[in-house]
């Protein structure tokens, strides 16, 4: 740290102010910005709103967000990307306004550079700016994996949730009442998705559209069956309960098959796991063993980083390879 040039201080000073304003402004971003549909099915959604709370108004009026929070997450959410962000959040289940996601990724960039330049790799500039590209994608990974779990819940939870449909129907219920058993009895995702729905129904919302909108956060092939099928009930008539009875032992075989392919496709999963992480890991526990050992390949800018650079390209190369490979469709 001793060698550490005035400028290369600096600019960690500077980036650990910049961390510290930008999580003080997120903590006052905490409050969404919603349309006029989404605050009223938050009166739903949140476990409050079935508690009586006395002096609402007061407790809205501490909540509001800032004019300034409610411009930035206006002109976010209007770009295309934040559109994107906004439905990412939603499938994953966040109470994150646009603005406080942007905010994250702000932090996790400074933090990772800032990590990687004075606590892993002593004042190296360069790896600091590998750590900062890490640290940037680093909140949408988390995303993405609850994203993938939630919706593997959901779908897992899809047998039993038909079963339960279709025996509310067979006792006599509509087709809204039966997704507000569903709603009552099913476990989570599954009970939150569907309260979602008959709040919007019960809203002014067509019962296509809000089914839509449920597609929309659960992008799975068995949801679009069931949704196509009770869409087409709704125009030209039929037994619902037949229909969905049929659909649900179709969704048992596919999960059941599903399950055989994975089990096969798992030593070549995880063989891409071990391939890929390997090097990576061995670079850095070399680091820290031998560091003299390591640098080398790291401040030679004419054959060391062209190394390093080709060899990250050839292990993204390899692991898209394997996983391409052991994706099947079916």
């Amino acid at each position: 740290m001793d060698n550490l040039s005035p400028d290369v201080i600096i600019i960690g000073v500077a980036g650990l102010v910049a961390i510290i304003i930008l999580i003080a402004g997120a903590l006052s971003m905490r409050a969404e910005s919603k349309s006029v549909i989404e605050e009223r099915l938050g009166r739903y959604t949140d476990f409050e709103s079935f508690v009586e709370i006395p002096d609402q108004e007061a407790e809205s009026d501490r909540n509001e967000p800032s004019a300034l929070t409610r411009t930035l997450d206006n002109i976010l959410t209007q770009r295309s990307f934040g559109q994107k962000w906004k439905l990412s959040l939603a499938k994953a289940d966040l109470k994150l306004t646009v603005a406080e996601y942007a905010a994250l990724h702000v932090i996790t960039t400074i933090g990772g550079f800032l990590i990687g330049t004075f606590v892993l790799f002593q004042g190296s500039v360069v790896l600091g700016v590998v750590s900062a590209a890490v640290g940037f994608f680093a909140p949408r990974i988390y995303v993405n994996r609850r994203q993938n779990k939630r919706l593997n819940t959901f779908e897992q939870q899809l047998p039993d949730t038909i079963g339960l449909w279709v025996n509310s129907l067979r006792s006599g219920y509509s087709v809204l009442q039966a997704m507000e058993a569903i709603a009552n009895e099913a476990p989570d995702p599954t009970a939150s998705e569907f309260r979602r729905v008959v709040q919007e129904v019960q809203i002014g919302i067509s019962m296509e559209d809000a089914l839509q909108h449920m597609l929309e956060r659960m992008e799975s092939d068995d949801l679009d069956l069931i949704v196509t099928a009770v869409n087409i009930q709704r125009e030209v008539g039929g037994n619902l309960a037949e229909i969905l009875d049929v659909i649900g032992h179709t969704i048992r075989e596919r999960i059941k098959l599903k399950g055989e392919v994975r089990v096969l496709t798992s030593q070549g999963r995880y063989t891409g796991y071990l391939i890929s992480g390997l090097p990576i890991a061995l670079a850095l526990f070399l680091m820290v063993v031998n560091r003299n050992y390591m640098s080398g390949l790291f401040e030679n800018r004419t054959c060391g980083w062209p190394m390093l650079g080709i060899g990250l390209g050839l292990i993204g190369i390899g692991t898209a390879a394997i996983q391409r490979i052991v994706d099947i469709d079916y």
